[in-house]
């Protein structure tokens, strides 16, 4: 049942004619049948309100809300959006913030133990670095978003990784050809070149783990 059933219902239920419900709210009986109609369909609170007074009964109702639904005084209303059952309530965890990686050139990543990064529980990783640069933009990672990371001293090629190159730290796409030695950090951006270290600078590299989300800034 819509809006516009549920006040026909009840104008019907109190033995009010649309020319009366028209009266008492100041308005044509043709506005009555565009709301009954559903023509109408989100009535906003400034409508809502003097309906439901003058039908005896409250906005919840009419919107078939239940009634932990209410009015501010700010003619705002709140709504029980998890009594509905296709919306469910995310369940969220807090997770470390170490501080930042470079989508660029490497940079040290700096350590913040003391800030932590609100995120969905079905994120399963161990800490997190706000991304800096413009290197990853391609994978749609952009300067300032936030880089979940799974902590694992390996990854898949092709997936997208931190990484630490002697005493620095960069997020990229790793390669890794084992026959070859050689190992291919590729930005997501065709205004960086790859960085390729073959045989004994792969000593020089260490894997942090691989990312596994990113909570983005950019609408």
């Amino acid at each position: 049942m819509n809006i516009g059933e549920r006040i026909k219902q009840r104008r019907e239920e109190l033995g009010v004619s649309v020319e009366e419900l028209a009266k008492r709210l100041g308005k044509h009986r043709a506005t009555i049948y565009r709301y009954e109609s559903n023509e109408i369909a989100n009535l906003p609170t400034n409508v809502l309100e003097p309906l439901a007074i003058a039908l005896e009964t409250t906005p919840a109702a009419l919107m078939g809300w239940s009634e932990d639904n209410s009015i501010n005084e700010d003619n705002s209303i709140n709504i029980d959006i998890f009594q509905f059952d296709n919306i469910s309530p995310i369940q969220t965890k807090k997770i470390p913030l170490l501080g930042d990686i470079s989508c660029g050139v490497p940079k040290f990543a700096e350590e913040d133990f003391s800030t932590f990064i609100e995120a969905a529980s079905s994120i399963n990783a161990d800490f997190c670095l706000r991304a800096k640069g413009d290197s990853m933009i391609g994978a749609r990672i952009f300067d300032g978003d936030i880089v979940f990371i799974q902590k694992q001293p390996q990854v898949e090629n092709g997936q997208i990784a931190a990484v630490i190159i002697d005493d620095e730290a960069t997020l990229k796409r790793v390669s890794y050809f084992p026959d070859k030695q050689m190992l291919i950090l590729k930005p997501e951006n065709p205004a960086y070149e790859d960085f390729v270290y073959i045989g004994e600078e792969l000593n020089t590299i260490q894997i942090l783990g691989k990312a596994v989300a990113f909570q983005s800034l950019v609408k």
